[in-house]
């Protein structure tokens, strides 16, 4: 490895680890960089997945502030998310990619749409609170099984589908995915540490850049105005969705 490759390595982590913190996504930023540096698609996905997880945990941990009296929510919640993402890595060790390929871009511009019109969603939904446990264990499980088979772009569908099962501020709900997206790291570490092709001088690399961004990016979603986290999510995700389109 190269000290250009080491240099954006460590750019490109600092800034997936803050970008996941603040909207989720972050690693719509490493996967194409590793992509760029040589790496085969679904080794560069079980890599950049490994090194991102470490930056979910730092942000979780200094969101600590807008977890409080969701502790019991966390532990009811995290048996769903670790099954989904079970079934997604599954997907990925043992499925083609190119159906997925073809179909992200439109799942982030869905998350994109769920976070636009979100007030009118839970309009035609009901309010959060009203509605029972089990739509929140639906949503969980949804996103773990993604992100458990590609991960970039998880905390965005994350947020969007929270927001409209939980009657919780946005920050709240950011933080909850910080964790959310935690548990997603720990179980595909322990997936893929086994049974995918990791590039461990990658991770070596990556990850203390991710720690160090997630640690950032929770202190600045913390003092952002939920309008503006919001439309940072929106605009993010759809930037992103019309990459992949034209890529």
């Amino acid at each position: 490895m190269t000290a250009l490759e080491i240099v954006a390595l460590l750019g490109g982590g600092l800034l997936a680890g803050t970008v996941n913190a603040v909207a989720g996504g972050g690693s719509l930023i490493t996967f194409p960089l590793l992509v760029a540096l040589g790496l085969p698609g679904v080794a560069a996905n079980v890599s950049n997945a490994l090194s991102v997880a470490p930056g979910y945990a730092a942000s979780a941990v200094a969101g600590r502030p807008d977890l409080a009296g969701q502790g019991r929510r966390i532990v009811t919640i995290i048996p769903t998310v670790v099954v989904g993402t079970l079934c997604g890595s599954s997907l990925l060790l043992f499925t083609p990619r190119s159906v997925f390929d073809l179909v992200v871009p439109f799942l982030l511009l869905a998350a994109a749409a769920m976070m636009a019109f979100q007030k009118r969603l839970r309009a035609l939904a009901g309010e959060p609170k009203d509605n029972p446990a089990v739509f929140v264990q639906i949503a969980v499980f949804l996103c773990g099984l993604y992100g458990g088979y590609f991960n970039a772009a998880m905390g965005l569908l994350l947020i969007a589908a929270l927001s409209l099962v939980l009657d919780e501020t946005l920050r709240r709900i950011s933080a909850l995915k910080n964790v959310f997206s935690a548990v997603v790291g720990v179980t595909t570490v322990l997936t893929y540490s086994v049974f995918g092709p990791v590039n461990w001088a990658v991770v070596a690399v990556l990850a203390p850049a991710t720690i160090v961004g997630g640690v950032i990016g929770a202190r600045i979603a913390q003092r952002l105005p939920a309008e503006v986290l919001r439309w940072t999510i929106v605009v993010f995700a759809t930037v992103v969705a019309a990459i992949l389109l034209l890529t």
